[in-house]
């Protein structure tokens, strides 16, 4: 295989096992990356047609490849991968550049081709786990009552897709749960990972069967749709493409959550996506970056349900409707059949995920505008993020008594 060659299986995620490159290489080889956008006829959108929207049928697809493979000519560029995706009407293929020049300055130039819908750069993003000591206890029972919660919902005909790196579907407290298994990183076969089977695990793990743990909504169904990578043992990466093909075949089946434990960068592309899932009424989990101004991307964009582990001042960070979720010291399912503790922002938006599939259940046409406002939320302090008691939001949309949540009937008081 050569250099080249080489270097386009690590941007878009090859297993760790024979890497003859750094993380620095791939980093910089992302940065070299452009995402172009052409048209594509609304009339070759099908339904009922694959993720790519009937992509190995699309006869107008080699002549969109062809307009491509001139334009990378034409403007010094190589042709690498590209993916239809109808929900946006477009097709995205992905250039690599062949000089230093800097890839904002190339993609707006790309932009203005009138044969080009928009141009962008490659964007990297990564996943919001943590590293902390094990803690014996288990915060979703212990904060959020799940058993009370439970006698009232469970999640069920609730599809949750799970936008992350692989899932364990056969780990002993997922058998059953995945629904379906997709792979959108490219040169990489699908496998099970800890961040991905982590969360799918704090979701929706099985509920009474005699082992490990439970789900926060234990009857909802994932889809497994891997667009990220383990880059390392602690740190899970993706881009702007691998995420851009899962969010478009979680539009495609029609989910009703998605949970998006990561961050990065804003991105036109994603942007375009998150703005075609809400339209449809499908409600968007993102994971704050304590580390970044706005909380990062996709938690600060609009409409989405922004998560943070811990409280945060809603004023530094710019956004003041973040909500706060178990996220410390969880156990939950680690491949090999295992379990583990874990902490960060992605497992307290895995919480709310799960959460937001219980409120669905209940009231399946609730608006997540609404859904939001719904939510009981305690804080002493405006500055401050607030703090979601689960047990009483879901007592109350059930129309149940909140006396099933110890210690929460306070809260639900205030709320009222």
């Amino acid at each position: 295989m050569n250099r080249l060659g080489l270097l386009f299986l690590l941007i878009l995620g090859v297993s760790l096992v024979g890497r003859a490159a750094t993380q620095d290489d791939a980093a910089r080889d992302s940065e070299r990356r452009i995402l172009v956008m052409l048209h594509l006829p609304l009339p070759h959108f099908r339904p009922d047609a694959n993720y790519a929207g009937g992509y190995e049928d699309d006869s107008g697809h080699s002549a969109r490849r062809r307009i491509a493979t001139d334009m990378a000519r034409e403007y010094g560029l190589k042709l690498d991968s590209d993916w239809p995706m109808p929900a946006l009407d477009v097709h995205c293929f992905v250039m690599e550049q062949t000089t230093d020049e800097p890839p904002e300055r190339v993609a707006r130039i790309l932009s203005q081709d009138p044969r080009v819908e928009w141009a962008q750069p490659m964007r990297r993003f990564h996943a919001l786990g943590a590293s902390d000591p094990l803690s014996p206890l288990q915060p979703g029972e212990r904060l959020w009552h799940l058993s009370s919660m439970h006698t009232l919902a469970t999640g069920r005909r609730v599809r949750v897709a799970v936008v992350d790196s692989g899932i364990e579907a056969d780990h002993p407290d997922l058998a059953g749960q995945v629904e379906a298994e997709e792979n959108f990183v490219d040169g990489d076969r699908y496998t099970a990972e800890t961040h991905g089977t982590a969360v799918a695990g704090i979701i929706a793990a099985r509920a009474g069967n005699g082992i490990g743990i439970a789900g926060v909504a234990p009857d909802a169904r994932l889809l497994a749709l891997r667009a990220c990578w383990e880059a390392s043992a602690n740190d899970t990466e993706c881009n702007s493409f691998t995420l851009g093909k899962a969010l478009h075949a979680a539009i495609l089946h029609e989910v009703q959550v998605i949970n998006l434990s990561l961050t990065g960068p804003p991105d036109r592309l994603l942007q375009r996506l998150l703005d075609a899932a809400l339209a449809r009424g499908i409600k968007i989990v993102g994971a704050i970056d304590p580390h970044s101004a706005d909380g990062g991307f996709p938690a600060s964009y609009p409409g989405v349900f922004a998560v943070a582990d811990q409280p945060y001042d809603v004023v530094r960070l710019r956004k003041a409707d973040i909500l706060i979720a178990p996220g410390r010291d969880v156990v939950t399912t680690m491949p090999g059949a295992r379990w583990n503790f874990v902490s960060g922002p992605s497992f307290a938006a895995a919480h709310v995920s799960g959460l937001v599939a219980l409120l669905t259940e209940l009231r399946p046409t609730l608006a997540a505008s609404r859904m939001r406002r719904e939510l009981v939320v305690e804080s002493d302090d405006s500055r401050m993020a607030g703090t979601i008691d689960a047990c009483a939001t879901v007592a109350n949309s059930a129309k149940g008594c909140s006396c099933l949540c110890a210690g929460s009937d306070a809260v639900a008081n205030r709320h009222r």
